[in-house]
């Protein structure tokens, strides 16, 4: 055999297979971030981060439903519908269904006023304004988020509430029939009162949150809109919005995660009471926030464990409305950026 025929015969011979592959550049990166001693405590703290935040989450909720088993052992009544739940408070009436229902709505009504006009502004500020307007009016959105809860609440008691006399009329003249904006000429201290004020207060979160999202849309699905002929309200409309929808959910959980926990603002301008009211324009109601701020210091220790049932049944509710946000998210494929 000539030194030709070896050589190609060697070319031929398969490669031994006990040889391992050569790691891509991609796993050797991987391998020696693995190894950096910085990467091996930041990825522990992260950790750690996380399971402390777990490890507190189930405290309270632990916390929580042991004070309000102590409570709702020792009375007979209905703890989700009473409205009359005797616990030892001065005075002795408390309704977990009017607070309860005194918080869906108040934060309702804040979600409505409040989500259209923040994407507005985010949009305004992001697509709309020129670039000398946009800065200012996006500083001065960031400082209403800086004013402390107990400044709204007493310019709503002061200034907001003396002027809702006659928007009251007005719903009250157009809208009474339905019984929801009927008036008695009360005092304007009802959960529309504290609905607005909410509204007020969540604006910022919600138009911050937007517009960071909205400034994240890619180039490209903009000047594609443009190139096929789209006006500007078509390019926000097709590009913009889609692609900042699961964005814009997450910032209104964000805002409605304030009005159910807000508490110094409702007690200042809300007239509370114990019943459930049709009208919204009435005054009265409550929330689980401004009540336990207002009736802590003067409850028994069973009025207290009650007062933290209370909070146990906003501390669910709460936890209900962002797992549904989540749920949304996650199983429509048309809020995800990515699919716009």
């Amino acid at each position: 055999m000539d030194i030709s025929t070896k050589k190609t015969g060697a070319a031929d011979a398969p490669p031994p297979t006990n040889v391992p592959p050569s790691p891509t550049a991609e796993q050797k990166r991987a391998a020696r971030a693995a190894t950096r001693p910085g990467d091996r405590i930041f990825l522990g703290l992260s950790r750690g981060s996380g399971i402390l935040l777990l490890v507190i989450m189930a405290a309270i909720a632990v916390f929580l439903a042991y004070r309000a088993y102590l409570a709702i052992s020792k009375d007979d009544a209905n703890f989700l519908t009473t409205f009359e739940w005797n616990t030892g408070l001065v005075p002795p009436k408390f309704g977990i269904a009017v607070l309860a229902f005194g918080t869906v709505v108040s934060s309702i009504i804040a979600m409505v006023i409040a989500v259209p006009i923040a994407v507005a502004i985010a949009l305004f500020i992001t697509h709309y304004a020129p670039r000398k307007l946009s800065g200012p009016v996006a500083y001065v959105v960031d400082l209403l988020a800086a004013v402390p809860s107990i400044v709204y609440g007493l310019w709503g008691a002061l200034v907001l509430v003396p002027y809702l006399d006659g928007l009251f009329g007005w719903l009250n003249d157009f809208f009474g029939w339905t019984g929801i904006f009927s008036w008695d000429e009360g005092a304007p201290r009802s959960m529309l009162t504290v609905g607005i004020l909410l509204a007020i207060m969540i604006l910022p979160i919600i138009t911050n949150v937007s517009r960071e999202v909205f400034r994240q849309v890619p180039q490209m699905h903009e000047e594609a809109a443009l190139a096929l002929g789209a006006t500007r309200w078509e390019v926000v409309r097709m590009a913009v919005i889609p692609f900042g929808r699961s964005g814009v959910i997450s910032a209104s959980m964000l805002g409605l995660g304030r009005a159910l926990g807000e508490t110094m603002a409702v007690a200042t301008v809300l007239s509370p009471d114990f019943d459930i009211h049709a009208s919204l324009l009435n005054p009265g109601g409550g929330t689980f926030a401004q009540n336990i701020a207002s009736k802590f210091n003067e409850a028994t220790e069973f009025g207290r464990d009650a007062l933290i049932a209370s909070g146990l049944v906003l501390f669910v509710i709460t936890l209900l409305v962002n797992g549904a946000a989540r749920m949304i998210i996650a199983r429509r494929k048309e809020y995800s950026g990515a699919n716009a």
